[in-house]
């Protein structure tokens, strides 16, 4: 028995309100049903905010804000389906409450495809705490493998992938996903990032389904770690080696990526933003990459509105839950441009939203946050 009693799920993107498509005008018969796939694993995620410094041994820290939400994976699917994506998510899903409030939030909150995931039954859920203080985040993690019933086809994914225009993967070091090159090989774009490698080794030649990716979105120090480069912008170029595009986030300074076919590169500073939480700031950065590219926009406007949607990501707090959507977006882009003395060269860096954000204010569909504790389930 590989499944429980699993919720209904909502497997139909035509049914969800309306918001912007950035796919309309690419979208045809006998396309893939799906946009973007991916697989992993979904957190609980308790997240504290208002904390002036780090926990100190031996002390008691209160904290003045707290939310709970799901994680892990599902901070980069929530992020795709707010941004109009039609998402479908493998996973496997405890039977306990944290389990329960985790599927509801992705399958009726966020409408994205769960038909491929499991409840299994007898497993609980895996639960990160996230601590945000001085801009930056600690976290502690505590979960246990599925049993083998609640295992996946190797490295998460299901005996019989959906079809989708896209994938977002996460390389580990050592290791091969055999689905990767399934979906590779079936015409699926391989969108991925990296962790931190626990080896020291940083070697690309461990990851070899990088060979296979379309992008690889490291941050600096990874990109610097694995091509031995001294600067970020060479390791972007270093990249291009292994992978078509190579993009790498540069923190405060914003990202930049290089085009091994076009040969182009672009560069975008980041938005300034006071963060609150920057919890799935990074997933949030590569769905708007994923959606841009997808869409097929200049390559400098997919990195300047993946800068943005992470920048309102992180003035949310809550990991999947404060990912932006197009109501969001809109408002920003409303708001800069009725604010005297705006760079002009700034504001026309973002002017490709003109044609993507109505002029009048989307009605937002109800956009859940991160709440105190699932316990206030009508809060949701």
């Amino acid at each position: 028995m590989t499944t429980g009693e699993e919720p209904e799920h909502l497997g139909d993107p035509h049914s969800w309100p309306a918001q912007v498509d950035p796919l309309a005008a690419l979208r045809a018969p006998g396309d893939p049903p799906w946009d973007v796939y991916l697989t992993g694993t979904v957190f609980l995620d308790i997240v504290f905010t208002g904390l002036d410094t780090a926990p100190v041994r031996g002390t008691e820290s209160w904290a003045r804000g707290m939310g709970s939400s799901p994680g892990g994976v599902a901070n980069m699917a929530t992020a795709l389906a707010r941004l109009g994506l039609r998402t479908s998510l493998a996973a496997a899903f405890g039977d306990d409450h944290y389990g329960e409030y985790c599927w509801d939030e992705l399958a009726h909150g966020e409408g994205i495809d769960l038909s491929a995931s499991r409840t299994v039954p007898g497993w609980h859920s895996p639960v990160t705490v996230s601590m945000a203080y001085e801009g930056e985040r600690t976290m502690v993690s505590h979960g246990h493998e599925p049993p083998p019933e609640g295992v996946f086809d190797r490295q998460g994914a299901p005996d019989r992938l959906p079809r989708a225009r896209a994938a977002v993967a996460s390389l580990t070091p050592g290791q091969s996903a055999p689905w990767i090159a399934r979906a590779a090989g079936e015409g699926t774009l391989i969108f991925a990032d990296v962790g931190w490698d626990e080896t020291g080794a940083w070697d690309l030649a461990a990851l070899p389904d990088l060979a296979r990716c379309e992008a690889f979105l490291p941050n600096a120090e990874e990109a610097m770690r694995y091509t031995r480069a001294t600067c970020p912008r060479a390791a972007a170029h270093a990249l291009t080696e292994h992978v078509p595009l190579a993009v790498v986030t540069l923190g405060a300074e914003g990202a930049y990526a290089v085009d091994r076919r076009t040969g182009e590169s672009a560069e975008v500073p980041a938005i300034a933003v006071e963060a609150l939480d920057p919890t799935g700031a990074g997933d949030v950065f590569v769905a708007g990459f994923v959606t841009a590219g997808l869409a097929g926009w200049p390559l400098a406007d997919r990195l300047a509105f993946a800068g943005l949607t992470a920048a309102l990501s992180v003035q949310e707090f809550g990991g999947s839950l404060s990912a932006p959507g197009w109501a969001e977006i809109g408002a920003w882009w409303r708001k800069v441009q009725s604010v005297p003395g705006q760079d002009p060269t700034a504001l026309r860096r973002y002017a490709f939203l003109d044609n993507l954000v109505p002029e009048a204010q989307l009605r937002p569909w109800p956009r859940r946050r991160a709440v105190p504790t699932i316990g206030f389930r009508g809060s949701a």
